[in-house]
């Protein structure tokens, strides 16, 4: 069976263009492209077929199928040869009951999908694999790409670094000066990207690698090319076939740059276009305060304006001006969607409550936290409702965030949950004193 896809206008302009095509704008109007799969081709196989065959290939070792990108390719980038696909065994990541964090919330079934267990420890090995093999083919097929490029706040840029130095293709990462975790910044110079730091926020090196991208030879990475969300928008396939093809009643996202929001969207849209499910889940995506032009909308009708957005602990989302919002607010609108913000206070105390329960939280899942939080107190989640909260980052990559909540030194945070630990002299007295003490103070709680 032959299957294809193409780009297309997301405001329906006609015309498509090859995938291998370096394009990320409607020529016509300007606006997004998405990638569009031949439906008709796809449905001439079965509901049922299509999960036997997902099922099958799941965390195998047949090249390249054993990725749960890759499993699913005919739903990805049907057209890219095996041999140019670049892939790290993305994807597979834990689906976790939170059993204990839940209970304390009144909830039967919240799950955290720990997407930071990726190759790169984040949820952007999902999208990059596709990019960077598309990329590849380019190159076996003679196009001259000289190298791929980036605007991010962390996440992207080592996920674009691993893959492109897997493919022996040069990369480069635009980050914002001083606003990037140091593990996230390590990360691409390891893996020998060409790592420029600049003076400005997000937005502004967004805006650069946007000019950079019309130079001949260099190709955007950024989530504005839907190749990446083609990748990223299997989260939702995977959770959804981890719990045996059932559908989950909520799901609650980060968001930012909001190509992750619409990718989930369309992950669904394909399963319920294809037979494979008969409902959709809730979508609710979480925003920092100091970084909310979504949530703003979200207030005023869907309106949208840009902002400025503030610093905020949650790094990876302080993006006052998201490339992908149209597409956003039309999954959201088309998904029964909420948006909530957190505070810096409240998506800290919410990373650490997690914490306190077993897990070790990136902020931007603290943000997610926060707002599941929120919603269980007015009652908009309900308590026999289940939940799944997207974990985009592996915590290991914030730590200088954990080590400073718990010695009370981030601004502005009150951290009702430090946790200090206690300096003693080599005497067994005072650590049976302080043993004692802590066994009073767990006693009263």
């Amino acid at each position: 069976m032959h299957y294809r896809a193409v780009f297309k206008c997301i405001a329906g302009c006609p015309g498509e263009y090859d995938l291998e095509e370096a394009i990320y704008r409607c020529p016509t109007c300007g606006d997004l492209l998405e990638v569009v799969h031949d439906v008709r081709a796809l449905a001439e196989r079965s509901a049922d077929e299509w999960k036997r065959l997902f099922d099958d290939r799941y965390k195998r070792t047949e090249w390249p199928y054993g990725s749960a990108v890759w499993g699913k390719k005919e739903w990805v980038c049907p057209g890219v040869r095996n041999e140019n696909i670049v892939s790290m065994d993305e994807g597979g990541t834990n689906l976790m009951w939170a059993e204990r964090f839940g209970s304390q919330l009144g909830m039967d079934e919240l799950w955290i999908k720990m997407c930071g267990q990726s190759h790169t420890g984040s949820f952007k090995d999902l999208g990059m694999t596709v990019l960077v093999s598309i990329v590849r083919q380019m190159i076996a097929d003679g196009k001259s790409v000289r190298a791929v490029a980036c605007a991010s706040t962390g996440d992207t840029s080592a996920s674009l670094a691993a893959y492109a130095a897997a493919a022996d293709i040069p990369s480069i990462v635009i980050l914002p000066r001083g606003k990037v975790s140091t593990a996230q910044l390590v990360q691409p110079i390891a893996n020998g990207a060409l790592v420029l730091s600049l003076d400005t926020d997000f937005d502004g090196c967004m805006a650069i690698v946007q000019r950079l991208s019309v130079e001949e030879g260099v190709y955007l990475a950024n989530s504005m090319n839907s190749l990446r969300l083609e990748g990223q928008k299997t989260v939702g396939i995977e959770i959804v076939q981890q719990f045996d093809w059932s559908v989950p009643d909520v799901i609650i996202i980060p968001g930012g740059n909001l190509g992750n929001v619409s990718a989930l969207g369309a992950g669904f849209d394909l399963m319920e276009t294809l037979g494979l499910i008969t409902k959709k889940p809730r979508i609710v995506v979480a925003q920092a305060a100091a970084a909310n032009p979504l949530y703003l909308a979200y207030k005023n009708d869907w309106q949208f304006q840009p902002i400025t957005a503030k610093p905020t602990l949650a790094s990876a989302i302080q993006i006052g001006n998201p490339v992908s919002v149209k597409k956003a607010i039309r999954t959201l609108q088309k998904y029964n969607g909420i948006v909530e913000q957190a505070t810096e206070s409240e998506l800290a105390d919410a990373s650490a409550r997690a914490d306190r329960t077993g897990m070790f939280n990136c902020p931007h899942t603290g943000v997610a936290l926060a707002a599941l939080i929120k919603l269980r107190e007015r009652q908009q989640i309900g308590p026999r409702e289940r939940v799944v909260v997207i974990s985009t980052a592996n915590g290991l990559k914030f730590t200088d965030f954990k080590v400073a909540y718990h010695s009370g030194t981030l601004a502005g945070v009150n951290s009702r949950l430090g946790n200090k630990p206690v300096e003693l002299p080599n005497d067994y007295d005072a650590v049976r004193r302080a043993v004692d003490q802590a066994s009073k103070v767990e006693a009263t709680r």
